[in-house]
């Protein structure tokens, strides 16, 4: 699990401090603050320590992070990402059961990575990032622009997410009990399950046994089944490490309250969530399920052009976003009134 991390002149991100994580964290707060960012720092980072020596993998880890930051960032030059208005360069910090992995790199940088510590263990499990769209009614595109093209356009957390979907399922005996109950809760929340049909290398929604083409099926079933089948092919466990940006997008708020539970409940096993968010409802309902399961949920939010932290078991933080609910709910007791 991610304990902690520290990041400057990343991108939009001059100065997070962030420690004391949980198995859930959210990173709350307006737009172009640098949230998906934040994200996806992290993801790249956790995605080339899993990605270090396991297989036939030879490569050193400095050029496994390199190509996955070249490839998620889509930069001709990594020194593209530091931030252009600091003198100095970029730095990124994790510590991983309190082993730490650090780099760094300055504008001139290219495609190498000269400055980089590691101490943490080769990692077994596997860390996905799910993006606020969903990835299956464009499936084939994100394959075939990766496979014959090699150029800009998805980035890898997409090329990630299509190659763990492509894993068969495992045996039900293999599932641990806590992840069958959630793999019913997804099927009873959409109705039926997501399959892909080898025959028109499509993928399909299956009620009963009744299919429909992928195109035709509703935003919400398909988000909520890529994560559904990510669980039953045992790509992820309870020692994966989750990104997850917006999971208000394309879900109704009764589906948002039961997703943000399960989440909770694979959280409880061991898996750990960084969660991107600009929806009040969302975090009330994490606010919520920390005073219920006195579960320590941290939030980092921008306001005031900089990065604070608290925890949702103590408070929901004042940000613009929350005073605007606020302010609303003040207009309406004042339309009440008149």
């Amino acid at each position: 699990m991610i304990k902690s991390v520290v990041i400057q002149n990343f991108g939009p991100l001059t100065n997070i401090k962030w420690k004391d994580l949980g198995k859930i964290n959210v990173i709350f707060g307006e737009n172009c603050s640098g949230k998906t960012f934040l994200m996806k720092s992290l993801y790249t980072a956790v995605k080339s320590l899993e990605s270090y020596k396991r297989g036939n993998d030879n490569r050193c880890l400095g050029e496994i992070l390199a190509n996955n930051l070249y490839w998620t960032f889509q930069v001709p030059k990594l020194g593209n990402i530091v931030t252009k208005s600091q003198p100095s360069p970029l730095y990124f910090e994790i510590s991983i059961e309190n082993k730490c992995f650090n780099y760094v790199f300055g504008k001139d940088t290219t495609k190498k990575i000269l400055s980089l510590e590691n101490y943490i263990d080769p990692q077994k499990s596997n860390s996905i990032f799910l993006p606020a769209k969903e990835v299956l009614s464009i499936y084939q595109n994100i394959i075939g622009d990766y496979e014959r093209y090699r150029t800009f356009g998805f980035d890898s957390t997409y090329i990630d997410l299509v190659k763990a979907l492509n894993a068969p399922e495992i045996k039900e005996e293999k599932i641990h009990p806590v992840i069958k109950k959630v793999i019913t809760k997804f099927e009873k929340m959409i109705g039926g399950k997501i399959e892909f049909n080898n025959n028109s290398q499509m993928w399909e929604y299956k009620v009963k046994n009744i299919k429909y083409p992928i195109s035709v099926t509703a935003e919400s079933v398909k988000k909520l089944g890529i994560f559904n089948m990510l669980l039953k092919n045992g790509y992820l466990n309870h020692q994966s490490i989750v990104f997850i940006d917006e999971p208000e997008a394309a879900l109704y708020p009764p589906i948002i309250s039961l997703f943000l539970e399960i989440i909770s409940d694979l959280a409880e096993l061991g898996m750990q969530f960084f969660i991107v968010t600009h929806s009040y409802f969302v975090i009330k309902k994490f606010y919520l399920i920390a005073q219920q399961k006195k579960l320590n949920i941290p939030i980092a939010f921008y306001e005031d052009n900089k990065w604070a932290y608290n925890d949702l078991k103590n408070e929901i933080p004042n940000n613009s976003i929350v005073n605007e609910y606020i302010k609303l709910h003040i207009e309406e007791l004042g339309l009440t009134f008149l």
